[in-house]
């Protein structure tokens, strides 16, 4: 077995054993893009190995996506099979867990009529809400995956002859990954224990208000009482511990919807269902966007917050310090999974009600009336930069700082 190989039977075993944390008797599905079906059958063997009842593979072809928007009649857009639906809704429901391979090419969409896909991404979202509720609960194990395709090591790599973009995305998704460490496992576990220590730190700390400051950023978040950060491991509805990002490495919480004011800049591009929105800013007032720009893709970003109420309200607050590994690497990987693991970040739509006490017993005019966000949609965006500063308010009024230059203070 050369050193490629035996890297790529590693990260499959960290994925099964660390990612889903997969138990003996469970069944999982395990999402891929057919350029990524090396890893997929790597996953496969890994995941009977660890005692899988079954496994089911879904490919996907982004040639089969995109022929679907040059040649589909209209009426096509506004479809979403409820029975893929039902599936999805099954597996979550019987215990069972997914590992998804999620690597968009930025440029999917490229010259396609923006609106045929958000038609598309809104029925999707809406067939899929009982499924994405159990997602945002944890009530099952789900973990996103990265691995090279020749357009996204194209996009990330464009520096480097075309033979070398492959192999240099994989050295990099395996650095990233702890792959290249001695014990990945044990490196992970004390990753994880990290990342658990700082929230422990920051659920101590019950913050009243977050305030943003950076270059094109000065904004203003209020927290819920109530509200509790998360970040590593999760555990899901059977106490199972998952990490739901490979590779992770933020702490995040929920802001109060109606509690966030000002202006907030992006510092890198967003890959908003394979169309890339960049340079943006959002102004938001009591909790809702009333303003915004972006000097490419603005389309794509009104799309977005258009999609329904939710969408022009904060569900998420994210920090990671600039100096974080992925951040070091000195690259934009043009796919939200990593870049959020790069940068502080914030997300439009819905909250994790498991960011709130007691939040998933919780309906949802209960959770918006203890000031959660409820949307179709959540979206990562990234604000993070060696620029940043960040001040907490503490419950007896005083301010002290959280950040200071990107990293923490």
């Amino acid at each position: 077995m050369d050193a490629f190989e035996k890297k790529l039977d590693t990260y499959a075993e960290l994925i099964i054993r660390v990612g889903v944390n997969l138990q003996p008797g469970q069944v999982l599905m395990i999402e891929s893009p057919l350029e990524t079906a090396e890893l997929a059958r790597k996953l496969v063997r890994s995941a009977y190995r660890a005692g899988a009842k079954y496994v089911q593979v879904n490919w996907d072809d982004e040639q089969v996506t995109r022929a679907r928007f040059e040649l589909a009649p209209d009426d096509s857009f506004s479809y979403y099979p409820e029975w893929n639906a039902r599936m999805m809704e099954q597996l979550a429901e019987g215990g069972g867990a997914i590992v998804n391979i999620k690597v968009p090419d930025p440029e999917l969409y490229s010259g396609i009529d923006g609106r045929k896909v958000t038609e598309a991404s809104r029925a999707a979202a809406v067939a899929r809400q009982k499924y994405q509720g159990y997602v945002r609960n944890s009530t099952f194990s789900w973990c996103l995956v990265k691995a090279p395709t020749r357009a996204w090591a194209a996009k990330v790599f464009a520096d480097l002859p075309e033979e070398e973009r492959i192999p240099a995305m994989w050295e990099t998704i395996f650095r990233m990954n702890r792959i290249d460490r001695d014990d990945p496992i044990g490196a992970w576990r004390d990753h994880l224990n990290v990342l658990l220590a700082k929230r422990r730190e920051l659920n101590g700390k019950k913050y009243r208000r977050l305030r943003f400051r950076a270059p094109g950023t000065d904004l203003t978040v209020e927290l819920p009482e109530g509200h509790i950060w998360l970040g590593g491991g999760k555990e899901n509805g059977a106490g199972v511990t998952f990490v739901a990002n490979m590779p992770t490495e933020e702490v995040y919480t929920m802001p109060k919807r109606d509690g966030v004011n000002g202006t907030v800049t992006s510092t890198k591009p967003l890959n908003l269902n394979g169309r890339l929105v960049e340079r943006f800013s959002l102004t938001f007032r009591d909790g809702k966007v009333t303003d915004y720009a972006a000097e490419v893709g603005q389309e794509h970003l009104a799309a977005l917050l258009d999609t329904d109420e939710g969408a022009r309200y904060l569900g998420e607050l994210a920090l990671v310090p600039h100096d974080s590994p992925i951040s070091c690497m000195g690259r934009i990987f043009y796919n939200t999974g990593i870049d959020e693991n790069a940068s502080c970040h914030l997300a439009l739509g819905s909250a994790y009600p498991t960011n709130l006490e007691g939040g998933t017993r919780l309906g949802k005019d209960e959770l918006l009336a203890r000031g959660a966000n409820v949307s179709l949609v959540h979206v990562d965006f990234m604000i993070g930069s060696d620029e940043l500063d960040i001040d907490g308010e503490l419950p007896d009024g005083t301010v002290e700082p959280v950040f200071r230059r990107g990293n923490w203070a």
